[in-house]
C-alpha cells in the first residue's frame, strides 16, 4: 500500500518557515509586499485571490488586491503593472490568470519587472530556469520539488516522466527535475503508447487535466506518483489526473487531490515573495 504525501502538512511547514523569515525582515524595517491584479469577476479567480490574501496575512506579508473590471483595456492594465513596478513597498506582482479574452496575457506578464515576477512566468525568468539560475521558480513545479525532497525522495539518477507540457507546469517541472540530475522524459497528448513510457517512471508527475486518466496498469510498482491535476469526476467530486484509489496500492508514495500539490502552490508564492523582498533589501541572492 502506497504512502500518501500530505501536501497540507508540508505546505504548513513552509509557511511557518516563511513567517519566521518575514518577522526577521520586519525587524530591520522591511515588510514584504505582494500585489495581485484581478481583472473581471471569474468565480474561481476570486477564490484563489482570497486564499492568497489570507495566506499572506498569516505569514505577515502585506498584500494588496488591485481589482479591475472585466472590460478593462490592455493599456490601462499595463499602466497598472508599471505603477506597481515603481512602488518600493511592493516586492512581488502577480496577475491572476486567466485574463479577459481581449487581453494578451504574455504582453501583460512581460510588463512585470523580473525582480517582482514571483510567478516566474516572464520569458527572462523562464530562460533563467532553463539554465538553472532562476531568481524565482514557478510556484506549482517548485512545490512538486519541495514535496519530493521533504518526503525523502531521491531525484538524482531516477527515471522521471512528466505527463503534460504546459508552460506553467510541465515544461518547467521537467527542467527542475533535470537540474536535480533526474533522467527526464516529457509525454503529451501526441505521445504514442503512453503507458509504455509511464510504466518506466520511478517518479511520475501528471498534469494533463483529464480526470483519473492514469490507471494502475500505467504505473510501475513502487513508483512515486505526483498528481498535479484538479478536475471533477462524473459525480462532481474533486479528483486528480490519477485514478487515486486504484493506483494507491501499487505505488510507494502518492499525492492526493485535494490536499497534495494544491496547498504547495500558495506556500511557494509566499516563499518567492519573501525572496523578492530579501533581494531588494540585499539579504538574498539575485
Amino acid at each position: 500500500m502506497g504512502k500518501i504525501i500530505d501536501g497540507k502538512a508540508i505546505a504548513a511547514e513552509i509557511r511557518s518557515e516563511v513567517k519566521e523569515s518575514v518577522a526577521a525582515l520586519k525587524s530591520v524595517g522591511v515588510t514584504p509586499g505582494l500585489a495581485v491584479i484581478l481583472a473581471g469577476d471569474d468565480a474561481a479567480s476570486q477564490i484563489y485571490v482570497k486564499n492568497k490574501a489570507k495566506a499572506c496575512d498569516e505569514a505577515g506579508i502585506y498584500s494588496e488586491v488591485v481589482r479591475l473590471p472585466g472590460d478593462v483595456d490592455e493599456r490601462r492594465l499595463l499602466e497598472t503593472v508599471e505603477i506597481l513596478n515603481r512602488r518600493d513597498d511592493i516586492h512581488g506582482i502577480l496577475v491572476q490568470l486567466p485574463l479577459p479574452k481581449h487581453i494578451n496575457e504574455k504582453t501583460v506578464i512581460e510588463k512585470i519587472s523580473k525582480e517582482k515576477d514571483v510567478d516566474a512566468f516572464s520569458f527572462e525568468n523562464v530562460g533563467r530556469i532553463m539554465t538553472g539560475h532562476g531568481a524565482f521558480l514557478p510556484c506549482t513545479p517548485a512545490g512538486v520539488i519541495e514535496l519530493l525532497e521533504r518526503s525523502g525522495v531521491e531525484i538524482e539518477g531516477k527515471n522521471c516522466v512528466v505527463v503534460g507540457r504546459s508552460d506553467i507546469v510541465g515544461k518547467p517541472l521537467a527542467m527542475m527535475l533535470l537540474s536535480k540530475n533526474g533522467t527526464v522524459e516529457v509525454c503529451h497528448s501526441k505521445t504514442e503508447d503512453l503507458a509504455e513510457h509511464t510504466k518506466r517512471a520511478d517518479i511520475l508527475a501528471v498534469a494533463i487535466g483529464k480526470p483519473k486518466f492514469i490507471s494502475a496498469d500505467m504505473v510501475k510498482d513502487g513508483a512515486v506518483v505526483i498528481d498535479v491535476g484538479i478536475n471533477r469526476d462524473e459525480n462532481g467530486k474533486v479528483c486528480g489526473d490519477v485514478d487515486f484509489e486504484r493506483v494507491l496500492p501499487k505505488c510507494s508514495l502518492i499525492t492526493p487531490v485535494p490536499g497534495g500539490v494544491g496547498p504547495m502552490t500558495v506556500a511557494m508564492l509566499l516563499k518567492n515573495t519573501l525572496a523578492a523582498a530579501q533581494m531588494r533589501n540585499g539579504t538574498g541572492e539575485n
